[in-house]
């Protein structure tokens, strides 16, 4: 959608809730310029702007779907991946002024430059890398990438930097079949991507050097600013990174942060009272903020009376070590969460459960088992008391130290975090099935479970939709998998497995499937469950199978069919038949032909006798395929051929073109090469109609093959060019092949008249 249709959605929005610009600007903290350029259809907002502006506007779900959609960027490229800057950021000249000057370093002699900013936990990091990558964004106008590398969480599992360099391509447009499997060979493509390009890349929250150097772009006109607890001295010697320590802030920058958040005249009034308030908070910036927000939300409530309870509070805990320090951080989240009514409360607590660096509200409300309403309401009241804060996504992070302090409150009030980890497993899984059946249509049975009740369902209506969920909760799907290990959620995460699998395989993320599928498979082993066992070994085997990037041993997929096959004495017929099917196309696709045509034979003799026809049919075409890789060709097209009025008739249309295509390779090697073209087009339509690229270009590539043999060199060099694109969109090696055949199809010369 354009501008002109955002603007006007946004404006009838505001008008419904009976809003005047001003009234809206001061909800949301956007400018009254901003709301007024977006409704006049001039500008559309960043996401995390969108979000503040539909919390203000308090929208119902589908209300909030029509403005994301309306505010989609369809085209843009450039990344814009920061979280937002700090409206109240006060203090560290210092530190300014000295990454200004390696800032300088880059426009200067066009090198790229490493800064690497050091300190204790909360003591602004994070918001000084921000703030320094926010006012240095349009001197990187190819964009800016910023990844939190969790290297401090409880957990003790850093992000591992193939998979944080997997989100950079993806954001720098490389499709997702085109993103190698291995930390080295994204290495190499991240930096040959950032070759040509001036951005600003924040590594925030990293472990060691060691974590850090993989995601380095290391060209020229580049920024790389990196976050750390320990002194990253390494990376200094190694990388020349330069850098900068932070401590606590002094008293007087302390109390200007102060002020900035609950105004000057309420410090002016007591100056006493603000003093001890800062020095309370150990002038820890992280503190300051939590202190600053309790107050801003207070303004009743009189320093002095503040500076009590936070005295107080401190008398009855413990003081939180942070590194070796000792600040009473403890005490100031206790001030502010004692502030929190008994529903809030319970709802902070639990967030503590979300095993992701960020989270959506409809995660949050199905963890919490609240209604989205009242999710809402709490995430804009945590939100306010500095407890959160948003990612450029619009999503929800919760600082490491709150995190701890919040699961230590969820232990102390013995609440049920097995009920709420179950819920949001079931919302992961629920949702994932749901978006699948957008993304594939090949029919697919629903789930026998109903989701946990307090689970929220996701209204998915298209492609885009599917992606984008699957996009945004992805990281809380491999966090969660390594992460929740209470034996009772043994077989929530095996079926979490299996419902993910489809949109890995479908953006073609291999890597990422093994990982997964090696994780279901261990619960699988672990429950001893045939069926388990098998469903997950074949999708590992599969993935292992397909990966282009890098080649499976021979011992890796045995091994996955000898634990398939091992199972067919332990599983009913439906499952044998599907162990069958699939040690056939593993087979086929390392090049056994005739054990493929074995193993598809089986499973096909058992699907006819089960009230299934799809199956029959959709096994008929494997085996057509299998066939007509051994040579026999005619055998091959009477299985097609019987497949296709069972496929026709129940609407499988991927299936469908999948068998017209087999039909089209057999002919064409029986020298039916005119029919083989009409069967190729119609394979052609329908993999348009489910929307498959890669299938079509494999198609267009037979298609190619065969105009060349009629003498149709022009048809046949469009056809390879298209499959080039096709392959390139969907990151496929198999482009720069097609683009070698088109080019060497020898035209006949036109004679000039």
């Amino acid at each position: 959608m354009d501008k002109r249709t955002f603007g006007r959605l946004l404006r009838e929005a505001r008008r419904r809730s009976l809003l005047t610009l001003e009234n809206l600007a001061e909800a949301s903290g956007v400018s009254v310029r901003a709301i007024s350029n977006m409704e006049r259809g001039r500008s559309l907002p960043r996401q995390t702007t969108l979000v503040e502006l539909m919390d203000a506007l308090e929208l119902d779900e589908d209300q909030r779907r029509r403005l994301v959609q309306a505010s989609t960027r369809r085209t843009e490229r450039v990344p814009r991946q920061l979280p937002p800057d700090l409206a109240a950021f006060r203090g560290r000249e210092e530190a300014l002024t000295r990454a200004h000057g390696f800032t300088s370093q880059v426009a200067g002699q066009g090198g790229h430059v490493v800064a690497a900013v050091g300190g204790m936990a909360g003591v602004g990091k994070t918001t000084l890398a921000v703030h320094w990558a926010h006012q240095m964004a349009e001197r990187f106008p190819d964009g800016q990438l910023y990844v939190n590398l969790r290297g401090f969480e409880d957990s003790g599992r850093p992000l591992d930097p193939g998979e944080a360099l997997g989100g950079f391509l993806s954001a720098l447009g490389v499709p997702s079949g085109g993103i190698p499997r291995g930390t080295e060979q994204r290495g190499a493509l991240f930096r040959e991507q950032a070759a040509s390009r001036r951005l600003i890349v924040v590594l925030d929250n990293a472990r060691d050097a060691e974590q850090v150097r993989p995601l380095l772009p290391a060209s020229a006109g580049c920024l790389a600013i990196v976050t750390s607890r320990n002194q990253l001295s390494g990376l200094a010697a190694a990388e020349g990174a330069s850098l900068i320590g932070l401590d606590v802030w002094p008293p007087a920058e302390a109390l200007a942060a102060l002020t900035a958040r609950i105004g000057e005249e309420r410090c002016r009034a007591e100056p006493e009272a603000a003093a001890e308030l800062v020095e309370l908070c150990g002038h820890l910036p992280l503190a300051v903020a939590v202190v600053g927000a309790q107050l801003s939300a207070t303004p009743q409530t009189p320093l002095r009376l503040a500076t009590r309870e936070l005295r107080d509070s401190q008398q009855r805990l413990d003081a939180l070590s942070i590194d070796d320090q000792q600040v009473d951080i403890r005490a100031v989240f206790s001030w502010s969460y004692r502030a929190l009514t008994a529903e809030p409360a319970r709802f902070f607590r639990h967030l503590a459960v979300h095993p992701g660096p960020a989270f959506t509200a409809q995660a949050a409300a199905s963890l919490t088992g609240s209604e989205m309403a009242t999710t809402r309401r709490h995430l804009r009241e945590l939100t306010t008391a500095s407890l959160l804060s948003r990612d450029a996504d619009g999503r929800y992070v919760m600082h490491d130290l709150v995190r701890a302090y919040a699961a230590e409150l969820l232990e102390q009030e013995r609440d049920d975090r097995f009920g709420a980890e179950t819920r949001l497993l079931d919302y992961l899984r629920h949702n994932a099935h749901a978006a699948t059946q957008v993304l594939d249509t090949r029919p697919r049975e629903e789930l026998a479970e109903a989701p946990a009740p307090g689970v929220v369902r996701v209204a998915i209506t298209d492609r885009a939709e599917a992606l984008d969920w699957f996009r945004q909760e992805e990281a809380a799907v491999a966090a969660g998998l390594r992460s929740m290990t209470d034996p009772r959620l043994l077989p929530h995460r095996v079926k979490l497995t299996h419902d993910w699998q489809s949109y890995l395989s479908v953006m073609g993320r291999w890597a990422d499937q093994i990982s997964i599928q090696r994780i279901g498979l261990e619960a699988a082993l672990v429950l001893d469950d045939p069926v388990f066992i098998v469903r997950n070994s074949a999708n590992l085997a599969r993935a292992l199978t397909v990966t282009e990037h890098v080649a499976a041993t021979d011992e890796q997929v045995d091994e996955q069919i000898d634990l398939m096959l091992g199972q067919l004495d332990r599983l009913d017929a439906v499952w044998r038949a599907y162990a069958e099917r699939n040690v056939g196309w593993v087979r086929h696709r390392t090049g056994g032909y005739s054990e493929a045509v074995y193993h598809s034979r089986r499973a096909l003799a058992i699907y006819r006798t089960l009230p299934e026809p799809d199956r029959v049919a959709r096994e008929l075409n494997a085996l057509g395929w299998y066939l007509a890789q051994l040579g026999d060709y005619r055998q091959a097209i009477g299985c097609c051929e019987e497949a296709l009025p069972i496929l026709q008739a129940n609407g499988n249309r991927r299936i469908e073109a999948t068998t017209w295509d087999s039909i089209g390779y057999a002919r064409q090697r029986l020298g039916d090469t005119e029919a083989a073209i009409v069967d190729y087009q119609r394979s052609l339509r329908l993999y348009g109609e489910v929307f498959d690229p890669y299938n079509q270009a494999n198609v267009l590539k037979h298609l190619a093959s065969a105009q060349l043999e009629l003498g149709q060199g022009e048809q046949a060099r469009a056809s390879y060019e298209q499959a080039a694109d096709l392959f390139r969109a969907t990151g496929s090696p198999h482009a720069a092949e097609m683009k070698a055949k088109a080019e060497a199809v020898v035209l006949p010369r036109r004679e000039n008249r």
